[in-house]
Parts: structure tokens; sequence; C-alpha cells
């Protein structure tokens, strides 16, 4: 961020200067502040909500996964969602209501369970909400994400977004371990559901500049009609295409793998012990928390495009690493940690890089719309990569399993080969302008 000249917001309306670090900009702190403190809320409530169900209810193991699932179901009606928040003037005010909405469903599980009233169905409820509520949040968050952070800034931005994250990977588990043990887990929850309280009070002293969506014609008048302009854009939209049949592809497939199938490898034909890949996992889990720090650099040595190219493979080839195992057990699990390692960095530097890259592109009107229905393709594919991933293994074994994962993970870069994605080096103005005319002549009727 060199240069002292200023950068215009998504508005037009003068934003942060290039020479201003963003952590002197009080309105992205206050957002990172949210976002990070939710971040380690919700790694509570992924160990809590499991426990609940098996400690509390006796669940049986087809009906924990079952409760995994129902978390990710209200992504398949992003869509929807993601056209309806684009009409609506309050990008903000719906972030907030979102964040409200999950600390009350998350609250809802510790009166319950003081009152001896929680059962599986209040679980699943539960899971199916707080995703419908995270719905709301991310498809919310795209157009407020441009219109507080300046375009030169983008990749930093989503950087330090994405480090938080990957910190609350590394330590979440472990803070929300002894949670759990000391307060039970029901009360526990109660923490996350206070992180989303939190969210909601930093986010909602954020100035509110937001300026109401352009009046849309009559046409578009529809639900339906506008979810679909979202996802035409996507299919139409060079960048968008390319980058969507990439990331769903490297979804299914790693989705096959899953962090399931991949404990059950390591501690059935590894013969690691419970202790072993715990520590094998967490120092793994590092390699994330260094890719989003490094990301920006790499970008700019890279270039934003060669980048991604390069996180698309390794994010998911390294899985063969620890397919491939044997020797003595610290070999393996050696194996094991260096794959986890590798793989962290490599979802980072895909992750960083393309959600700016997918900032510089979007027009504002559009951007909800085509979260919605990204979402509903990009995480909608995932359960069955899942579902798929256990058949497989089933038929032919875990070890070949994982290396079908590695190798059509890695596949998905051949989406991104032929696209104009490696050869963008940064996102100026031009990215934009370049990317959209080319949806544009895309869209245009032939005469026939």
């Amino acid at each position: 961020m060199n240069g002292a000249e200023a950068v215009n917001g998504a508005d037009g309306a003068p934003a942060i200067s290039r020479s201003v670090s963003l952590w002197r900009d009080r309105r992205f702190t206050r957002f990172w502040a949210g976002n990070s403190v939710s971040q380690f809320g919700d790694r509570i409530t992924e160990l809590a909500l499991p426990l609940i169900a098996v400690g509390a209810l006796n669940a049986s193991a087809n009906q924990v996964a079952w409760l995994t699932a129902l978390i990710w179901t209200p992504n398949l009606l992003a869509i929807l969602l993601g056209a309806w928040v684009d009409q609506q003037p309050r990008k903000r005010r719906l972030m907030i209501l979102a964040d409200l909405l999950r600390a009350g469903v998350l609250l809802s599980l510790p009166a319950a369970y003081a009152l001896g009233a929680v059962t599986l169905a209040h679980l699943y409820a539960v899971a199916v909400l707080a995703g419908a509520a995270g719905v709301l949040f991310n498809t919310s968050y795209p157009p407020f994400f441009v219109r507080l952070v300046p375009r030169a800034s983008y990749v930093d931005a989503n950087s330090k977004l994405s480090t938080s994250r990957s910190a609350s990977y590394v330590v979440g588990p472990a803070i929300g371990g002894a949670l759990v043990q000391t307060l039970t887990a029901p009360v526990a929850i109660v923490v996350d559901a206070l992180t989303f309280l939190a969210s909601a009070v930093l986010i909602g002293r954020i100035p509110d500049d937001e300026a109401p969506p352009a009046t849309r014609d009559k046409d578009a008048s529809s639900l339906a009609w506008r979810a679909g302009e979202g996802l035409r854009f996507v299919v139409r939209h060079p960048v968008l295409r390319a980058s969507l049949g990439c990331a769903a592809t490297v979804n299914f497939f790693t989705f096959v793998a899953g962090s399931g199938l991949l404990v059950l490898f390591a501690s059935r034909s590894l013969g690691l012990s419970a202790g072993a890949i715990g520590l094998a996992l967490g120092v793994g889990a590092t390699g994330a928390l260094l890719g989003a720090v490094c990301a920006p650099a790499i970008s700019r040595r890279l270039g934003v495009g060669r980048s991604i190219v390069a996180g698309a493979v390794l994010f998911p080839a390294p899985i063969a690493i620890a397919a491939a195992a044997d020797g003595p057990v610290w070999l393996r699990a050696g194996a094991l940690a260096g794959a986890e390692f590798l793989s962290g960095f490599g979802v980072m530097l895909f992750d960083v890089n393309l959600n700016s890259l997918q900032a510089s592109v979007i027009p504002d009107g559009m951007r909800s719309r085509v979260a919605g229905a990204y979402s509903t393709i990009n995480y909608g594919i995932r359960p069955v990569g899942a579902v798929v991933g256990g058949l497989f293994a089933t038929l032919v074994g875990l070890r070949p399993t994982l290396l079908v994962a590695a190798v059509g993970g890695a596949l998905s870069v051949l989406w991104l080969l032929p696209s104009p994605i490696p050869g963008i080096r940064s996102l100026g103005p031009d990215t934009a302008a370049s990317t959209v005319d080319e949806a544009e002549d895309e869209s245009r009727p032939v005469a026939g």
C-alpha cells in the first residue's frame, strides 16, 4: 500500500487513502473485531452441538451426521435470499439482524437444557435456523465489504479476515474443549451467543452511509427472476464462471475426502492414536494461518490470478501425501501434519485472492444475488461430495478414496487455465471494466 493517492469506494465517495493502514481505519477494525470474535465462538459451537446430541440425547452417528448436514442445507436457498437482499437498502442492518438471530437461536439451547426440555428436533431446528441466519449474513456481506474497503486494499482486508479465521481453527478447539469441560456443552454455547451479540454491537457502531439500490425495471419485480439474473450473470461472466467451476469442483473432491474420512484413515490405516492425530491436525492448521498472512505478499509477487491457480492445486493435492503415508509412526504422523499444513496454506492462498477478485468484478447492484447463486452451487455440492466419499470408501477403501480426492481436486485448475484469471496481476479499476465488458459481450443475443 505505497503511495498517497486517495481511493474511491464503491459508491464513489472517498475512502481511506492507500497510504493509511487498514488497522488505522476504525470502520474496518470494528468489522474485523466483530467477525473475529464470532469466528472463535463458532469453533465452540462446532464442538458443543455434537456433544449435546451425543451426551444428553445419546444420538447415533447417523443422527450427528444429519446435524452437520442441516447446517449447510439453507445454502440451497441462498440464490433466492441473495436476490431478496439485493433489493434491501440497508445491508448493514441485515448483518446485524443475522447476528441477533443466531444469538437468540443458540440461547434457546441452554434455556431448554436447564428446563430438561432439549430434544434432537430442537437441535435440528437450531442447526437449520442458525444456518439460515448465516446465509443472510453472507449474502449481505459482499456489498457491505466493498463500501467498507477501498479496491486497492481488497487482498489486504481479506488476508486480515482470513488470518483471524485461521487462528480460530488453531486455538479455537482448545478453548472450546476447555469451556465444554468446565461449563458443560449447553452453557458453553452461551459464549458463542455472546460473540454474535458482540459482533452485532461492533457492526452497529460502523457509520451507515449506504444508499438504496438503483431502481430496477418492472421485469425484475419477481424474486425468482432476480435470482435467475444472478445465476445467469455468473454463468456468462468469464471470471465468475471459471472460478465457480473451480471452487465447486475442489469443494466436491475435498468433501469426498472429508475430515471424518481423513481422521478414520489416520486411525485405522495409519494406526495413529487420538493424541497423535490431534497434534498432527493442530500443527497442520498453522498452515492456514501462515497462508492467510502471506497471501498479500505472494499476490504481489505472482499476481492475483496466478496465486489463485497455485492455491487451487495446493489446496487438494497434499491429501495424496497423507494417503501415501507409510513407515514408522513419526513419519506417518508427519505426513498427516505436512499434508494438512500445505492444504491449509493452499486454501488461504486460493480464498484470499479469489474473494478479492470477485469483489472487484461484480457490479454493485448484483453482489448479493451473485453471492447467493454462488453459494447455492459451491456450498450445495459439499454434502454431495461427502455422501459420494462415504460410498466410494465403502466400495474401494479409504486410501484409494483419498487419492481420488487429491487428483480430482487438483484437476479443478483446468477451469481456470483457459479463463482470464491467470493473466490478472492486480485489482485495478480496469479489471472490473474489462471483465464486465466480456460478460456483456457474451450475454448479447446472437442473430440467427
